[in-house]
């Protein structure tokens, strides 16, 4: 019954880790790519940083600069400025985090076995899929508003071209007529 009860604690303790709200926070957006630091993958996958980043320079063939790179400096400093999340996760560090794209973390799945870095992996995959298709309807929505501006546009330009075509052509009567209102 103890076996049982660990493995029931251990599946609770992996869905609260798993959490897609708790997973999209630790999204940034860093030289135009949706990365998650070093630090919040080693808190997901319930290891220690330094062993995660090893694991990662022992497979770095795995890993081009397109799934995973190291903050500069600069970058560092910067977001830790801007961003108090950022700032209270990489408190304790003095050298910048590395930070891993979407494919960096698929490629983790190989790098790193135990079964929490599998559902781990499976549900980062998910948010990040899931975010990519809020953001393919956003572009969506742009692309329709754009038409629709366009139309309207051309609505107006229709209107104008009329009244002007009218105004041209109204009867000499019309445009000297009587004005209304005191004479003084």
């Amino acid at each position: 019954m103890e076996v049982k009860d660990a493995i029931l604690a251990s599946l609770e303790e992996t869905k609260m880790v798993l959490s897609e709200a708790k997973i999209e926070k630790m999204i940034y957006l860093i030289r135009s790519e949706r990365v998650i630091i070093d630090t919040d993958l080693a808190k997901l996958y319930q290891v220690e940083v330094g062993a995660l980043n090893r694991q990662v320079k022992r497979n770095i063939d795995r890993f081009p600069s397109d799934f995973m790179f190291q903050l500069s400096k600069t970058e560092f400093a910067y977001l830790r400025k801007i961003d108090q999340n950022f700032a209270s996760v990489t408190k304790a560090r003095k050298y910048p985090p590395f930070v891993f794209t979407e494919y960096g973390i698929a490629a983790l799945s190989g790098v790193l076995n135990s079964k929490i870095a599998i559902r781990v992996n499976t549900s980062i995959i998910r948010t990040f899929i899931k975010m990519r298709k809020i953001l393919a309807a956003d572009q969506s929505i742009l692309n329709k508003v754009e038409q629709l501006e366009k139309g309207t546009d051309q609505l107006f330009k229709i209107t104008f071209d009329r009244l002007e075509l009218l105004e041209t052509n109204t009867p000499s009567l019309l445009k000297k007529r009587r004005k209304i209102g005191i004479k003084k």
